[in-house]
């Protein structure tokens, strides 16, 4: 059965007036092809498991938060990347893709911050640092060693909500759930450089199943 997010409610309801008022005016005809963007509005918000729902966390993987096209891949961008040394990934997602959000690391979350913004075009570089967006960081510790993921949810031209349903304190399994973004939007990951990044520009990610990226194999001892 496929879900559909609760978030589907108010907007497919606004899609199907024009069909009810078509119907109500005797447009029988024009209602029934109407009903085609109501429905393709509650599809937007499907929500598919995937293999990450029945898999326990890897400590050493970081999985696409996000469904989407990779449209920047390699060392943290000035002005889009959090202080310090980070790689990143940035995702963007059509109106196409399912628009459903999963973490990127299992963990506690540390740090979840709201800003509001502009609604420039995702694919625009200046949209990561100005436009509506929550970020998140998740921390996990790993054999005594401190590993930190931080990721951002940044919504887009057609995209004007951004939905955040964690807390601070929360812990959070690889691939569980973490909000959406309504319409077209992006998702930036940012990993330690001492990750390997296994996606280039222009790779098709599937949140919940990709791998983005991988700490160093560690010893059997437990030490990296």
């Amino acid at each position: 059965m496929l879900r559909i997010d609760r978030e589907a409610a108010p907007a497919t309801a606004i899609a199907a007036l024009p069909a009810a008022i078509a119907a109500l005016t005797g447009r029988g005809g024009l209602a029934l092809a109407l009903t085609a963007l109501p429905a393709g509005v509650a599809l937007f918000f499907r929500d598919p498991d995937r293999r990450c729902d029945t898999l326990p966390s890897d400590p050493d993987t970081v999985l696409s938060p996000a469904d989407g096209k990779v449209m920047y891949a390699g060392p943290g961008q000035q002005d889009v990347a959090p202080e310090g040394e980070w790689q990143q990934v940035s995702i963007f997602l059509s109106v196409v893709d399912v628009h459903i959000n999963r973490s990127p690391y299992a963990g506690r979350v540390t740090e979840v911050t709201y800003q509001p913004g502009k609604w420039l075009a995702a694919y625009k570089h200046e949209s990561a640092y100005l436009n509506e967006r929550s970020d998140l960081t998740v921390e996990q510790d790993v054999a005594g060693e401190r590993r930190v993921v931080m990721f951002r949810q940044i919504v887009g031209l057609l995209a004007r909500r951004v939905v955040t349903r964690v807390t601070v304190g929360q812990e959070l399994a690889a691939g569980e759930r973490i909000g959406l973004m309504k319409f077209g939007s992006r998702m930036d990951v940012f990993v330690p450089p001492t990750c390997t990044v296994h996606v280039a520009t222009g790779d098709r990610v599937v949140a919940g199943e990709s791998v983005l990226a991988t700490w160093p194999a560690r010893s059997p001892g437990g030490a990296s």
